[in-house]
């Protein structure tokens, strides 16, 4: 029923255990994503417990994802403030929690943010900070994260689209220093003719 105002107030079992927390995101950075702690609510005693809460906001990151630039903008457009987000606590690094994101699409569904960066190819798959590399779970989840990765290889999607045979070819072509000649040739010749 506590409400975490920074990711130093989370308790070191919570951490350990993986526990997930409920949150409103506020705002999407290249940093991570800017959640506000929503504790379980116990109806007499969340009133009480409103009046002395600190505000402040969690710094989540996403664990195992190392963004493009476009991830951050996919994160913004996908994401909308006050949206509730739960996130499974990973790690701690200073005063930021690594952490699995998921996001309601649906009433039954639910997807991972992390996953579906990958998927979409916004990112490349990172080491998951806070996790020890023996633990199964750290062994779990970089498998799904490398198979996410994996689909986004496969369809070219994002970071990992290939330009075309025709557009390499094109530019092989133009970029070729006589043929870049024969352009200035070209518009030395115009310029004369025009005289």
């Amino acid at each position: 029923t506590t409400k975490f105002t920074s990711a130093l107030d989370i308790p070191v079992e919570f951490l350990e255990k993986n526990v997930k927390l409920r949150g409103k995101l506020h705002h999407v950075s290249e940093k991570g994503l800017e959640v506000e702690h929503i504790p379980i609510s116990i109806p007499f005693v969340t009133s009480i417990q409103r009046k002395w809460q600190s505000q402040g906001l969690l710094l989540v990151r996403l664990a195992g994802v190392e963004l493009a630039p476009s991830g951050v903008a996919w994160l913004q457009r996908e994401l909308k403030p006050q949206q509730m987000v739960w996130f499974q606590l990973l790690g701690r690094e200073d005063l930021a929690l690594e952490c699995l994101v998921l996001v309601n699409k649906g009433r039954f569904l639910s997807i991972c943010v992390n996953e579906e960066l990958l998927r979409q190819g916004l990112g490349r798959t990172a080491r998951i900070e806070g996790l020890r590399h023996d633990s199964r779970l750290y062994w779990k989840l970089h498998k799904r994260l490398l198979r996410a990765e994996l689909k986004a290889l496969k369809k070219n999607k994002g970071i990992w689209n290939e330009e075309s045979y025709s557009e390499r070819i094109r530019d092989r072509i133009s970029n070729n220093k006589f043929v870049q000649t024969l352009k200035r040739f070209a518009r030395w010749l115009r310029s004369a003719v025009g005289r």
